[in-house]
């Protein structure tokens, strides 16, 4: 099991990236969460075995349809937080 921070850059607010994300996160038993940045960014929390947060972040590189994904961050967390599902979050933070 391992926990990532994921940091999506470019044109991923208003393609329903929060949506897909969470679509994707739940058929592979990914458990955290998504929102939306107030500097146009997307902000994933994410927990799972390796292979399924492999199979995450490649859907982050290329994101949905209509978005134009510039750059993924990551970093791995040695903390897991123990989520028990994963959400879509409204709330610009």
């Amino acid at each position: 099991m391992k926990h990532l921070n994921i940091l999506v850059k470019g044109k991923v607010q208003g393609v329903y990236f929060r949506a897909s994300t969470k679509a994707v996160a739940d058929q592979l038993g990914v458990k955290g969460f998504v929102f939306n940045q107030a500097d146009g960014a997307v902000y994933i929390e994410a927990e799972g075995d390796a292979l399924a947060l492999d199979f995450l972040l490649d859907f982050c590189k290329e994101g949905p349809y209509d978005a134009e994904v510039e750059e993924v961050q990551v970093t791995e967390s040695t903390e897991l937080k123990g989520f028990s599902n994963f959400e879509a979050i409204k709330k610009v933070k």
